[in-house]
């Protein structure tokens, strides 16, 4: 971490009283969870919990990922920035040099610096645990429990968390309680509740991604009130449901220590959805940069800050949680870096709220494989690599088309306002909107491959895997 970012957050934490009035934060991530798949957004599955948490705070319905799949994600809610600027391109596979880079300033590294606990449990997936590879401490955090990837073999009965830099081993129980098991137990050894130090916790929930295994009895509930469901969209049913039980016991401990009222909560997912019945209609899902690929659950409480019941239809994403965070702890952001995202907190209060940055999505693999937001428009276009085939896994001969010669072309535009399905192409009808955002995208677009830093990928990487066209449409 830089020394500027370090004596900035030295500072704040020195010039507080020794009564800490900065609140908490939990940030609670799933993983493939769609827009819609909590009953206070729409859906026939259970979620009591959640609903609760978003009765008691603000729901928006025009919130987003950082970027449409997995590690670029979580690595935009961690610094607040575009995830291609911090050269995480896409997911990252097994064995690749591809990582959240040590010099990357991390909420993490901010908050402990201004005196926070920081704990992560669950998936972590931004650079490989147990190797050279930038660790969960060498990233801002105290303590973790987490795996690189998903839970091996499934949800139950995972073998594959790592704790503090040393494997666990075999674990007896669904993977959403495992990580709620040992965040309440980090709780209690931090002493919070008594405890002049505030905490960030993030609790990023492998369930419901793929291999997915739910308890038996909350499937033959979900068969059992809806007959017509296959046993497949039964077992998603109850994996959510046992997340929201994982996020009521999150809750309940939060109450038994009598903190509720001074912890921020975020829930949130890290992408888009495989499931239409997710998605409520939106187009393209996971990996997609069309709406369905990105939009998200976004739900936040703070008693003591923000209004109960609301909904707000303000478009967010995730670059904006750090800069919103260290807003509202008085942390400065880093000077020496660009940071894409916002601070909401004035929309979290109820105020006016303008954007520094336009939203935008980018995955090279993708057919189109960039958009971007600004008001109500979005412009989506292709590549000049977009004929090429390419594996699932990004190889060097990806990385050198990303930083060489990647080029847009093909642009569509739409309106969300009256368009959420993006059905109708509006270029040629908004020549204006579409000049405009064009030359806009193309400015950004490059300043944020320029940015991003070159991974150099064996030239076997991947050799034998097939390659093909990846079509969202």
């Amino acid at each position: 971490m830089h020394r500027a970012s370090l004596l900035l957050a030295l500072i704040v934490s020195l010039s507080l009283s020794s009564a800490d009035t900065r609140p908490n934060f939990l940030m609670i991530l799933l993983d493939d969870s769609g827009w819609t798949d909590f009953g206070c957004y729409g859906s026939d599955i259970h979620t009591p919990n959640i609903d609760k948490v978003a009765k008691q705070g603000m729901r928006f319905t025009d919130c987003h990922s950082a970027a449409p799949n997995c590690s670029p994600s979580r690595t935009g809610l961690l610094t607040g920035r575009t995830p291609s600027r911090v050269g995480m391109y896409s997911y990252i596979p097994s064995n690749h040099p591809m990582h959240l880079p040590k010099t990357e300033v991390t909420i993490a590294h901010l908050l402990k610096q201004a005196g926070y606990h920081t704990g992560h449990f669950g998936k972590w997936h931004v650079a490989k645990l147990l190797s050279e590879q930038p660790q969960p401490s060498d990233l801002g955090f105290d303590y973790t429990l987490g795996t690189d990837n998903n839970a091996s073999p499934s949800h139950h009965n995972p073998g594959n968390f790592i704790r503090n830099g040393k494997p666990v081993g075999k674990t007896e129980g669904y993977s959403c309680q495992l990580v709620v098991d040992e965040t309440i137990g980090w709780f209690d050894q931090i002493n919070v509740g008594n405890s002049d130090k505030p905490f960030l916790a993030c609790v990023w929930f492998h369930e419901p991604h793929t291999p997915i295994a739910s308890p038996p009895t909350l499937v033959a509930k979900y068969r059992r009130l809806f007959p017509k469901l296959k046993k497949k969209e039964a077992t998603y049913y109850a994996n959510i449901e046992n997340v929201d039980i994982a996020v009521g016991r999150l809750m309940d401990k939060l109450n038994e220590l009598r903190i509720a009222d001074d912890t921020m909560v975020f829930i949130t997912s890290d992408n888009g959805p495989l499931n239409a019945f997710s998605k409520q209609g939106l187009r393209g899902k996971k990996s997609h940069v069309w709406e369905g690929g990105h939009r998200v659950p976004g739900i936040f409480r703070w008693p003591k800050r923000i209004k109960a019941g609301t909904v707000n239809h303000t478009p967010i994403c995730g670059v904006d949680y750090l800069p919103t965070i260290c807003d509202i702890a008085g942390v400065s952001l880093p000077s020496e870096r660009t940071i894409d995202g916002s601070s909401i907190w004035p929309l979290l209060q109820g105020k006016q709220f303008t954007r520094n940055n336009p939203m935008y999505w980018f995955f090279y693999r993708l057919l189109p494989s960039t958009a971007m937001r600004d008001g109500d428009w979005v412009i989506i276009a292709n590549t000049d690599d977009a004929a090429r085939p390419k594996t699932h896994a990004l190889i060097a001969s990806d990385m050198q088309k990303i930083k060489s010669s990647t080029k847009l072309q093909d642009f569509q535009l739409f309106n969300l306002k009256n368009d959420r399905a993006q059905e109708a192409d509006l270029s040629s009808a908004e020549p204006a909107v579409l000049e405009r955002m064009k030359k806009k995208l193309l400015k950004f677009h490059r300043g944020v491959l320029n940015d991003g830093p070159f991974w150099d990928v064996p030239t076997d990487y991947a050799k034998g895997k097939k390659a093909k066209l990846w079509h969202s449409e």
